[in-house]
């Protein structure tokens, strides 16, 4: 399955970061992502030419300026129908579902990860997302979960001694065995 894998998408929230927000006196929300994820995109970009998108119902003008910095060329913010936004970039990319690689955290990421080629929830995700997801991960959401998908399809396509580089020799790759 990781092996054909053209493009990851994720969510936004409890994914790419913890789920929480920061909120300002004015109203403002404030975001923590990890920053080994963005690593992970350039990774997957460089080392497989896999491509990385977003679908998040989540619009926020924090997640704006961490995909733009990242050069996610998939971006699809303020989706409430997300199996909608799929049929979108598959129709325009020439993609099949069994290229396309989703890690969700909620109920609302459930279609879209029973569609793809291959899934993933963060170790924290809900019931409903744990089970749809083909992949598990070890770690919760904001706390390195996207980062291991990204490592996982790495090691599948070009081989794990190849995709661990010195400074990244920590990263334990896994299976795939659900927790």
């Amino acid at each position: 399955m990781a092996r054909r894998i053209l493009l990851l998408l994720t969510d936004s929230d409890g994914v790419l970061t913890d789920g929480g927000v920061y909120c300002s006196p004015r109203g403002e929300e404030l975001k923590r992502f990890n920053v080994r994820s963005g690593m992970g995109i350039e990774r997957l970009r460089r080392l497989a030419g896999v491509e990385t998108g977003i679908v998040s119902r989540d619009a926020s003008l924090a997640l704006r300026a961490r995909a733009s910095k990242l050069g996610i060329s998939e971006l699809h913010l303020g989706i409430a129908d997300k199996s909608a936004a799929l049929d979108d970039i598959m129709r325009r990319r020439g993609l099949s579902p069994e290229q396309i690689a989703f890690i969700g955290d909620d109920v609302n990421d459930v279609a879209v990860m029973r569609r793809v080629g291959l899934s993933a929830c963060p170790a924290d995700g809900m019931p409903a997302a744990r089970e749809a997801a083909v992949l598990l991960c070890h770690y919760n959401g904001g706390q390195g979960a996207f980062r291991e998908f990204a490592e996982f399809i790495l090691a599948v396509q070009i081989g794990a001694d190849k995709s661990v580089e010195p400074e990244n020799s920590a990263l334990s790759l896994w299976a795939g065995e659900r927790a």
